[in-house]
């Protein structure tokens, strides 16, 4: 497990989150279901206090998240990775949180769909797509899979 918080940096220094979180979890709803709740819990820790707007609503987008890549991204054998960061824009007066969950299907990608009414499922992206400021999907780099994406912007935290 990784979490840090970084000092200032240097203008010569790439940009860091101001706080990360980084794990992987087993492709399984138990690892999925402990995604949630560490999430929630380094929210806490990070300023954002349980049954907040900011935390549940980032809270869900992560289970949500989790949830797809265990039912849509699982590979045999192979792990989901979460990762959330916060970064703090001074000049624009407020913070994002962004949630990672990158899977190992290159194969599937997410896709906003409709379902019917009477539908036990398939409105787990939407909720995402409604709540998220901004939310989107990245092909990795030196592995197969994908990284599905969300951002929320929030006040800082004082």
């Amino acid at each position: 497990m990784k979490s840090t918080t970084h000092p200032t940096q240097s203008a010569h220094e790439p940009l860091r989150p101001a706080q990360e979180f980084d794990m992987r979890f087993t492709s399984t709803p138990r690892g999925a279901r402990l995604a949630r709740r560490l999430v929630s819990h380094r929210l806490h820790e990070w300023g954002h206090p349980y049954n907040t707007t900011t935390n549940d609503t980032v809270t869900l987008i992560a289970a949500e998240l989790a949830a797809n890549a265990v039912r849509h991204g699982h590979v045999p054998g192979r792990d989901f990775h979460l990762r959330l960061t916060i970064d703090a824009d001074a000049h624009a007066g407020s913070t994002t949180i962004r949630v990672e969950v990158t899977d190992t299907r290159t194969e599937r990608m997410p896709t906003l769909v409709s379902p019917a009414p009477d539908a036990e499922a398939g409105r787990g992206l939407l909720l995402v797509a409604a709540l998220a400021t901004h939310w989107g999907t990245t092909p990795r780099v030196a592995a197969p899979g994908k990284t599905v994406w969300a951002e929320i912007s929030t006040p800082p935290v004082r």
